[in-house]
């Protein structure tokens, strides 16, 4: 039964090749008419060879021009019955995909064409020769005169014949075309690139949003555990103290609920043309504030950081001191300088009785593939009793 539907659709998708065929068959007769100077009956014009021929270059050309992929790709998946991949869509066709584009099309409309014809012909006359030993009167059969009964037999197994012939060839030619399909229809070596590079610029800007929330959720939970850790220890003798932790808490805690819904809405949008507004080193004062720790910052004039060096070291010292206020304890020295074409970044403080018991983790691997990136050189981690971030990242790319 699956082999019977099977056969069927692709049946009708040779007889649309034919139905496609059908218009150039008929200007073909006409000009060959008129060529000729006679006349042309065009519905009861047997097929011409020569026409069907010369018609064929017309049919390339069509698909070398015409936008026909989607119709014969539509034609292949629902009637072939084969997963043709869908290319990319582009502003321009290249000439690689029209040429595949029209190879498709010249042989789907020409086997389409055949088969067409013969079931025309083929159904046509098996059903005659069916008839043929049951009718009362003598009939010619392909300039046979065939005469009524037992005489007249083997002509329904000749026309039974036929069918059969018929129905392998369309099984065949069906299956050709459904070979065919996927290599001809589907995406180009160019268009297979192509979607490749838009995947891995779409992969490479949800790890970027994934860093970026990783970085700025990690940094307030961590804000918030520091924070309420305080306020629970001062909320009785020190209601000042506490008030300003929960302050804090309540800044980070926006924060990153502000992040997290920009990150959320790029990701619904599926739209890697990010243009929100990103924090810069120009915020390190409310990223120091937000913190509510203590930090001791020496920085100088970095009003000639490139602004993509200035978000991705941002980033960068934003990790560097979740991670202090994580790892270690005691005030947090935060330097930042233009020093000899680098922009270079400090930060620590002293290493904390939980230090060694959970690492940097995603965050660290975050920052270093930033500094990566960049092209500079970063050290993170235990350093001399303490907790040290040191990055350097230079202003301008190497050549």
């Amino acid at each position: 039964m699956r082999w019977n539907r099977r056969l069927a659709r692709r049946w009708a998708c040779l007889i649309l090749g034919g139905a496609l065929l059908m218009p150039y068959m008929m200007a073909g007769v006409l000009i060959a008419g008129w060529a000729q100077r006679e006349s042309t009956t065009l519905l009861l014009l047997p097929l011409q060879l020569g026409v069907f021929a010369a018609a064929l270059p017309v049919v390339a050309l069509t698909g070398l021009f015409l936008p026909v992929r989607a119709l014969e790709v539509n034609a292949a998946q629902s009637l072939l019955g084969v997963a043709v991949e869908t290319a990319p869509q582009e502003g321009r066709r290249s000439w690689q995909e029209r040429r595949r584009t029209a190879a498709w099309y010249t042989l789907h409309l020409a086997i389409g064409g055949l088969a067409s014809g013969c079931t025309l012909a083929i159904v046509p006359f098996t059903a005659v020769t069916m008839a043929l030993p049951f009718t009362g009167d003598p009939a010619d059969v392909l300039g046979v005169r065939v005469q009524p009964g037992w005489s007249a037999i083997g002509w329904p197994a000749a026309g039974l014949a036929m069918l059969a012939l018929l129905v392998l060839l369309v099984s065949a030619s069906g299956g050709l075309l459904a070979r065919l399909a996927p290599a001809l229809l589907g995406p180009t070596p160019a268009e297979r690139l192509a979607a490749a590079e838009s995947r891995a610029r779409l992969l490479a800007q949800r790890n970027r949003l994934a860093r970026e929330l990783h970085d700025s959720v990690g940094h307030a939970l961590s804000v918030v555990t520091l924070q309420a850790a305080a306020a629970g220890r001062v909320l009785d003798r020190d209601p000042g103290t506490a008030r300003t932790a929960l302050a804090a808490i309540e800044q980070s805690a926006r924060a990153a609920l502000e992040d997290l819904d920009h990150v959320l809405g790029v990701l619904r949008a599926g739209d890697d043309r990010d243009r929100a507004p990103r924090a810069t080193l120009a915020d390190l004062d409310a990223l120091v504030r937000s913190t509510g720790a203590e930090v001791r910052q020496e920085v100088g004039d970095l009003s000639s950081v490139p602004a993509v060096v200035s978000r991705e070291a941002y980033r960068i010292v934003q990790e560097a001191l979740t991670n202090a206020i994580r790892h270690g304890r005691g005030p947090i020295r935060l330097s930042a300088h233009v020093r000899d074409g680098d922009l270079c970044l400090r930060i620590g403080n002293r290493t904390g009785a939980n230090h060694g018991t959970r690492g940097g983790g995603r965050g660290l691997e975050g920052m270093r593939e930033r500094v990566r990136l960049l092209g500079g050189e970063i050290t993170a981690g235990p350093d001399g009793g303490g907790w040290r971030v040191s990055a350097r990242l230079p202003l301008r790319s190497e050549p």
